[in-house]
């Protein structure tokens, strides 16, 4: 089965009015570009191929954990298709264009990001994150390179080169403007969108322009600016799988790619699934597979798995690992990520992301004397992320706090990670303690949203029912709830990943004063409204809790105060 094809399910659907349904478009659009990316770079193809075995072998110890559970070859390409790409846009206009493509895929702004005040870590690069906001399975965070971070003379040997280039043939603006008149487009104009995104918007050409200026970004600590300014494309620097397991998964690249040893590899791996064995209970389960119901999950039986079995598992993983195939000890690599971005591997909240490094490419420039110059350029990397709970402000606030206590105890002993892994993981962990590590722990302490619902006795009890208070309803099988997944962008550990990948950490702006930069600054040049993600997940959390207390007849006995806060939060609801 090809790690690029597009699943049968997303087969073309219609809305009303003949138009094609935009999520299902958004799902070709991203089965496309991820084949796109895999001719682009076959180590991406071959990193969705170890994604694959490594998911499926997490669902194998699943189906022994839960018995009933399976997941046939079409639901695993599904699950495992949901990708989060990143582009980087050098003008407001492309980038005002880039908006209304992705509205054509119902994909939304989510989000201000701010990469000029991360500290040591920053880039010369406003942002938001697309997609849907009630489909969330794809995001592309989208970055505009702010020209006035530069000095004069930098700034405009930038914005001049940027200001020759088209990236949006006249065929695509048609195809969005036709969209936006009316309200939809048909699949034949879809598919002729989506191919304007994998043919041109998005291509990797190998094509740049003036060396000089590249080298000098370069030299000066801003190659992201290079990256952005030089080249004559959207293109992709990465489209980030989902995998159910990341430790297992990083084990299994750094095994193919030539890092680890196969007894280092049944090593990691069994820790890994001894650990996945501990914690993917019912919760983790909803949270990991959405085309499963919650009364499905709850049929499931209770099975078990002995540590012979989890070895026997990440034994015949590793012999799959090592067929022919997946020997990219013969790819031009510059190895993986020695650490996962984002919290502890204990810790269920937000997101874990790590990496192949980037892929050194050979580029031609075409200088301004029509000279061309032959060289290389660092910058496409294969990311890999596991989507955990999302955080409320209160859970933010925590994370960030343990966040800095973990990296700065890594930083103190960096030599650890190789030295002794086992040894860095209790590191890193330990600060994270604070953090309940399950789902009902983390809402019961307010650090996390949640859907509730009323379940069928609950229903049947209406009228009856005394108490408002959550969890005395879920306690007497009145209520049950649901963890909201994160959809959204970490920019603390993309960073990170930005940083470890180009191998350097940050830059000053070069301009006399730093420039300060806002959200209404990008929302004027996207002319478009950001959705403040947070204020979304508390909407659905509110609003399911309304709906539970009509159905279980307990809207009247709700404090006023309660409702009126439950009302106000509902309305940002997607």
């Amino acid at each position: 089965m090809s790690m690029t094809a597009t699943p049968s399910s997303l087969r073309p659907s219609h809305s009303g009015g003949g138009f094609a349904d935009k999520v299902a478009m958004q799902h070709k659009l991203f089965a496309e570009l991820s084949g796109m990316f895999g001719k682009e770079v076959p180590l991406y193809d071959k990193s969705l191929l170890v994604n694959t075995i490594t998911n499926r072998a997490a669902c194998e110890l699943l189906g022994r954990l839960h018995t009933g559970f399976v997941m046939s070859d079409a639901q695993l390409d599904k699950t495992s298709g949901e990708r989060h790409g990143a582009i980087r846009i050098g003008r407001p206009d492309e980038y005002r264009w880039v908006a209304r493509f992705f509205a054509a895929f119902a994909m939304e702004p989510h989000n201000f990001y701010d990469m000029t005040s991360v500290g040591s870590k920053s880039q010369p690069i406003i942002a938001t994150a697309f997609r849907s906001a009630v489909a969330p399975e794809h995001r592309v965070f989208t970055s505009l390179l702010m020209t006035d971070y530069f000095a004069p003379e930098e700034r405009s040997r930038i914005e001049a080169i940027l200001s020759t280039r088209d990236v949006f043939s006249q065929r695509a603006r048609e195809l969005i403007a036709k969209g936006e008149q009316q309200g939809g487009l048909s699949w034949d104009d879809a598919t002729a969108l989506i191919g304007e995104a994998t043919q041109r918007i998005f291509k990797w050409t190998a094509s740049a322009r003036d060396h000089a200026l590249y080298k000098h970004l370069c030299d000066g600590g801003f190659k992201i600016a290079a990256d952005i300014a030089c080249f004559e494309r959207h293109h992709l620097n990465h489209l980030t799988p989902n995998t159910f397991c990341m430790d297992l998964y990083t084990a299994a690249m750094k095994l193919v790619l030539g890092e680890f040893s196969t007894e280092q590899f049944v090593q990691r791996a069994v820790t890994a699934l001894s650990r996945l064995r501990e914690f993917a209970d019912k919760d983790y389960m909803q949270l990991t597979f959405k085309h499963l119901s919650a009364g499905e999950i709850a049929g499931f039986g209770r099975g078990q798995a002995s540590d012979a079995e989890v070895r026997e598992l990440a034994e015949r993983t590793m012999r799959r690992l090592t067929q022919p195939d997946l020997d990219l000890r013969t790819y031009k690599h510059a190895g993986f990520k020695d650490f996962t971005e984002g919290p502890s591997e204990d810790t269920p909240v937000l997101l874990r992301q790590d990496a192949y490094k980037a892929l050194t490419e050979p580029v031609t420039f075409t200088n301004p004397d029509g000279t061309q110059t032959q060289t290389t350029h660092t910058a496409r990397f294969g990311e890999i992320e596991q989507r955990f709970y999302a955080c409320t402000p209160k859970g933010r606030e925590l994370y960030d706090a343990c966040l800095a206590k973990a990296d700065a105890a890594r930083e103190a002993d960096p030599g650890i990670i190789r030295r002794d892994y086992g040894a860095y993981m209790a590191l890193y962990a330990a600060p994270f303690q604070p953090f309940p590590k399950t789902l009902r722990g983390l809402l019961e302490a307010g650090l996390v949203y949640a859907r509730f619902h009323a379940t069928p006795k609950g229903v049947a009890a209406a009228g009856t029912l005394g108490s408002t208070d959550v969890w005395s309803l879920v306690r007497d099988g009145f209520a049950t709830y649901e963890g909201l997944r994160y959809e959204d962008f970490l920019p603390v550990s993309a960073a990170g990943i930005f940083a470890s990948n180009l191998n350097q950490y940050g830059t000053k702006s070069t301009a006399a004063v730093k420039p300060t930069y806002t959200q209404e600054q990008l929302e004027s040049i996207m002319g478009k409204r950001i959705i403040d993600s947070t204020k979304a997940y508390a909407g659905m959390q509110s609003h399911s809790l309304l709906t539970m207390y009509a159905q279980l007849g307990l809207t009247a006995k709700l404090d006023e105060q309660t409702r009126r806060g439950l009302e106000a939060e509902a309305k940002f609801a997607p």
